[in-house]
Parts: C-alpha cells; sequence; structure tokens
C-alpha cells in the first residue's frame, strides 16, 4: 500500500484537518505516514498546502516530488489547478467545484472546470451542498475526505472513528453531521 496525497486550499478551509486525520489513522493502523504543510499565509487567505505520504514501507521524504501523486484534492478549482503538476499520470485529482474568489485576477470558472474535467482522472464535487445536507456547512473538508477514503485503501470505519474522535469536544451534533458529511463524500461520483 502507498499513497501520495497533496492537500491544497485556502486559508481555514481545514486541509490541516484532513492531513491531521488521516495522520492519526495511519499511526493507529501502524501504516507509516509522513507529512509536510506550508500554511505560513493561511493568515490573509492565502493557499495552503500539505503533502501526506502513506505506505506499507518505510517513507525516506516528506515532500511528494513533480508528478509522482496519487491524489491532488483541493478545496476550490484554482487551487487544485495550482498544484496539478504534482499529480501522475495515473494519479487522480479531486476538488470542490465551488471557488474561493479571493483575487481580482481568478480565472474564468467555466473555463477552469473545463480543464479539470479534461484531466485523464478527475472528481468535480458540491462539497458546499453536500456540506449543508450534512447538518454542517462548514463540512466542506469531511466531504473531501470522503471522497479521498475510495483511493487510499484505508477502511473507512476507521476513518470515521478518527473524525468522531477530532471532533468529541465539539459535541455529539457536530460529530454526527461530520460522519454524514464523510459518508455523503465518499458515495460521491
Amino acid at each position: 500500500m502507498k499513497c501520495d496525497i497533496v492537500l491544497a486550499g485556502v486559508g481555514g478551509q481545514g486541509i490541516l484537518t484532513i492531513a491531521a486525520i488521516l495522520g492519526k489513522v495511519a499511526v493507529a493502523e501502524k501504516i507509516h505516514v509522513k507529512q509536510s504543510e506550508i500554511h505560513g499565509m493561511s493568515q490573509r487567505g492565502g493557499s495552503v498546502f500539505a503533502h501526506l505520504r502513506l505506505s506499507d514501507k518505510p517513507i525516506f521524504a516528506d515532500q511528494i516530488t513533480a508528478g509522482a501523486a496519487d491524489l491532488v484534492v483541493a478545496m476550490e478549482p484554482m487551487e487544485a489547478m495550482r498544484h496539478r503538476a504534482n499529480l501522475s499520470a495515473t494519479g487522480t485529482l479531486i476538488t470542490d467545484q465551488t471557488p474561493l474568489v479571493n483575487i481580482n485576477d481568478y480565472p474564468e470558472l467555466p473555463k477552469l472546470l473545463d480543464e479539470i474535467r479534461a484531466l485523464p482522472h478527475s472528481l468535480l464535487l458540491d462539497t458546499t451542498a453536500l456540506a449543508k445536507e450534512s447538518g454542517n456547512p462548514r463540512n466542506t473538508n469531511i466531504v473531501l475526505l470522503g471522497a479521498i477514503a475510495n483511493f487510499i485503501g484505508l477502511d473507512p470505519a476507521i476513518i470515521e472513528k478518527a473524525i468522531a474522535a477530532h471532533f468529541a469536544s465539539k459535541g455529539q451534533a457536530v460529530v454526527d453531521a461530520a460522519i454524514k458529511a464523510f459518508q455523503l463524500g465518499k458515495d460521491a461520483r
């Protein structure tokens, strides 16, 4: 088992939460894990990304080389395209279709979405609608975590337990909504 994942978004969208949950699952399952993250501009709405490497064999580097990622997962389309160079030829790009327009020259959304659809392996999700359906509109990152679960070879029930533990201090309603968001993302195609 080996899966190299690039997670990308804008500060505050929950990229580091996805990485933290998957990292805890890997440790619990005795899977080797390396994580590297860049989040210096996150307080200003800047780009945030993390490299997450999972393997049943030892991992010696925490960075994923260009063209080697099995998954590029983004919280919004422009960040997906910014990191597509990391994607391997057989890798999959997963992204929310809703932009976070935080710059004046944000690309035209229809063209951006067409570029994503033109990739050999891509999955565009309406995480906003799915998060609302889960009962907590802030769960867009957990919806993406559900989509990730279909590609990484880890037991979804174990990921659900890690989600529950991560959000336990916020109350059962928050945990239930997060689990539902995970399931909705896992079932989205």
